[in-house]
C-alpha cells in the first residue's frame, strides 16, 4: 500500500464472511457516528459487500461532518447520509426508520478537559438514539477502557470480569454500556455492545504512534507495557457481523486481537526497520489495559491481518513519509486522563 487510496480500498474490501452477513442482514444500515475514524471504512465495507452481492439495501451514515469533503466522498460511494448533531434530541427523532443501527458516537481525546460533554457524549446520546430505534437492532461500540489494569502475565479480563474503570472518560464509557442495557430490557431493544481496545490502520493507532517515535528519535514511555492490537478492517468486519448476536439483555464481546503486545518488542521492531536504536524511558508496569479476545475468536474466527504484517506495513508506510492523523491514542496513560 504507497497510497491513501490503496489505503481505503484495502480497508473497505469484503470478506467472504462479510459478503455473507451483508446479504443476510434483514434490511437497511445506518452507521451513527460515521464521521469517526472507523466509520467511513465501515460504511464503504459495507456497501461494497451489498454491492458485490447484488444485495439492494441502503447504507446510511449520520454524522455532524465536521470532516471537510467526508460527506461528499461517502455520497460518491453511494453511501446515503444525514447530518444530524446526536445530542440534539429533536434531530434524533428526526432521523428514519431503520431496523439495523450500528452506533459508533464516542468522546474521548480532550475528555479531561471537558468532562461535561464527555458525559453528555458517551451517556445521553445513546441515551437518546435507543429510545429512537427501540424497534431496532443496536450494535453498540464501546471499549475496553471499562476494565482495571489487569496483570500482564494474563490472557486480560474476559466478558464475565469484573468491570474497573480507570478515571472518568471510562467512567463515562461504563455510563454508556449501563444506559444501553436499560433501553434493551425496558423496550426490549436487542443489543450487541463491542468493547474495543485498540483497531489500527495506518494512519493512526498504537503502531503508527510507536514507530513514530522510534523513526523521529523521540523517547517511548514503558510503563504501559503492554497492549491489544487489532487491524481496523478486521474490527469492522466483526461489528458488521454481530447484528445475528443481539440480544436483550445485551451480548457483550470483547473486540480485539489475540493476546498482549509487548511495547518494547514493537519499538525494537521499528529501530531494526529504521536502523536506529529506540529511545526507551522507564519499565513495564505489572499491570496493562487489556482485554481477553478468546470468545471473539472463537466466533468469527482468528483476525487476518497478522501483527507481523501490521508492524511491516506501518514501518513501510512510515519510511515513506505516508499520512498520518495526528491523533495519537495515548494508550501510554495509566491515569484515564485523556
Amino acid at each position: 500500500m504507497n497510497t491513501e487510496q490503496q489505503l481505503d480500498e484495502e480497508l473497505s474490501r469484503p470478506t467472504a464472511a462479510d459478503l455473507a452477513a451483508m446479504a443476510s442482514l434483514a434490511g437497511d444500515l445506518m452507521i451513527i457516528g460515521v464521521g469517526g475514524k472507523m466509520g467511513p471504512s465501515l460504511a464503504a465495507l459495507a456497501k461494497r459487500a451489498c454491492n458485490d452481492t447484488g444485495t439492494p439495501k441502503k447504507i446510511i451514515g449520520v454524522a455532524r461532518f465536521s470532516t471537510p469533503g467526508l460527506r461528499d466522498s461517502l455520497e460518491q460511494q453511494g453511501i446515503s447520509t444525514i447530518r444530524c448533531d446526536v445530542l440534539n434530541r429533536g434531530e434524533v427523532e428526526a432521523l428514519p426508520d431503520c431496523p439495523n443501527i450500528l452506533f459508533m458516537v464516542g468522546y474521548k481525546f480532550g475528555s479531561g478537559d471537558h468532562p461535561e460533554m464527555t458525559w453528555a457524549t458517551n451517556v445521553h446520546a445513546p441515551a437518546l438514539v435507543a429510545e429512537r430505534f427501540s424497534r431496532s437492532r443496536i450494535v453498540a461500540l464501546s471499549s475496553g477502557n471499562i476494565y482495571p489494569l489487569w496483570p500482564v502475565e494474563s490472557k486480560g479480563p474476559a466478558e464475565a470480569d469484573p468491570v474497573g474503570p480507570v478515571g472518568e472518560y471510562a467512567q463515562s464509557v461504563l455510563g454508556r454500556e449501563r444506559v444501553l442495557d436499560y433501553f434493551s430490557r425496558r423496550d426490549r431493544v436487542p443489543m450487541a455492545i463491542l468493547r474495543l481496545n485498540y483497531a489500527i490502520e495506518l494512519r493512526y493507532g498504537i503502531l503508527r504512534d510507536i514507530a513514530g517515535k522510534v523513526r523521529h528519535r523521540k523517547p517511548i514511555n514503558l510503563s504501559m507495557g503492554y497492549a491489544n492490537i487489532i487491524w481496523q478492517r478486521d474490527a469492522n468486519s466483526v461489528a458488521l457481523r454481530c447484528f445475528d448476536h443481539c440480544s436483550t439483555p445485551p451480548f457483550v464481546l470483547n473486540l480485539t486481537g489475540a493476546g498482549a503486545v509487548s511495547i518494547r518488542s514493537i519499538a525494537a521492531s521499528f529501530g531494526a526497520a529504521f536502523g536506529v536504536d529506540p529511545i526507551l524511558e522507564g519499565e513495564e508496569a505489572p499491570t496493562a489495559l487489556l482485554s481477553n479476545a478468546s470468545q471473539c475468536e472463537q466466533m468469527f474466527g482468528p483476525p487476518q491481518v497478522s501483527l507481523d504484517k501490521m508492524v511491516e506495513s506501518v514501518a513501510s508506510w512510515v519510511k515513506r513519509g505516508g499520512a498520518s492523523l495526528g491523533k495519537p491514542t495515548r494508550y501510554e496513560e495509566r491515569k484515564g486522563a485523556f
